[in-house]
């Protein structure tokens, strides 16, 4: 029997299986068994097994081993497992990683800086954001809405997607990155312009993630949305990388001098200063990992 046969005779024993599981007429009906056996692979790795290949899969879940195989690429395929060697062996990628740390982190984030935010709401009178990134989107992740009825037309809600790079927050999210970092990120030679103020290359991006840096905050008249200007600050985690930005939202084309003389950066970086003291950051003392990341991209 030929390997192409013998995927094909395995496949449909697949899906006998699942019609099987289907005809059941019990819980079990509700089951995806081809999902289920992706899930019993993820859970066979561990750190005492960090490394696994399709023999011993098999072997262990009374799996085909020719189904192991294909399971292995798809979760691979999504970045749910990485290739270990050269002989097929695998470990468990970055998207794994994902799935807890960045929700439990951004449920950290709004636990603690959601009464930051609506301080910043009630202090400033505009709706405020926490945002972060997720690969090459932002993704707002708790929202102080404003009382104003101007900013019922402002449609960004908690789960709202942006792309990173044609954002200020994006921009600000990128702060430690190095220039190899993002064009790891980005390998295209062009990137995708939303606006005139988009970044239309690499080069183009990493110098405004530069100049954000050293500021140490961003403002944005309409480079984004056109009529929703923001000012952005940096958070820091306790190993001092840049984890969320904080936000506030003015819904006009420009931001006008009075409110920048009512101290609205100040106002914003304080936020943000506040929110990163609770995630342990400390910005001074050798441990002072933020200041190592500012020297690492040539910043002082």
């Amino acid at each position: 029997m030929t390997s192409d046969t013998h995927d094909m005779v395995s496949a449909e024993r697949d899906a006998d299986d699942d019609r099987n599981d289907a005809d059941t007429g019990s819980d079990i009906s509700y089951r995806v068994p081809g999902l289920e056996r992706g899930l019993k692979i993820l859970t066979e790795f561990s750190p005492r097994e960090p490394v696994l290949g399709a023999p011993e899969l098999s072997k262990r879940l009374k799996i085909p081993r020719t189904t192991v195989f294909r399971l292995l690429q798809t979760l691979e395929s999504l970045g749910f497992l990485e290739r270990a060697d050269k002989d097929r062996n695998y470990r468990l990628g970055v998207a794994v990683l994902r799935l807890g740390f960045e929700y439990l982190s951004s449920l950290e984030l709004t636990d603690l800086g959601l009464p930051i935010i609506e301080a910043l709401r009630n202090d400033t009178g505009l709706t405020s954001h926490i945002v972060i990134r997720d690969g090459r989107d932002v993704v707002f992740v708790a929202k102080a809405q404003s009382h104003a009825p101007i900013f019922s037309s402002v449609k960004v809600n908690v789960g709202t997607r942006l792309p990173a790079h044609a954002t200020t927050h994006g921009q600000v999210l990128m702060g430690d990155m190095t220039l190899d970092d993002l064009k790891k990120l980005y390998p295209e030679p062009e990137l995708e312009r939303f606006t005139k103020q988009t970044p239309a290359t690499i080069d183009d991006l990493y110098e405004r993630i530069r100049d954000d840096a050293r500021r140490g905050f961003a403002i944005s008249e309409s480079s984004f949305e056109r009529g929703i200007s923001v000012v952005s600050a940096p958070v820091r985690n306790d190993t001092g990388r840049i984890v969320a930005v904080i936000t506030t939202t003015i819904p006009r084309h420009e931001i006008d001098a009075s409110l920048l003389d009512s101290g609205l950066i100040d106002k914003v970086r304080r936020a943000a200063d506040e929110l990163s003291q609770r995630l342990n950051y400390r910005p001074t003392g050798s441990s002072n990992s933020g200041a190592k990341y500012f020297k690492a991209l040539g910043l002082k």
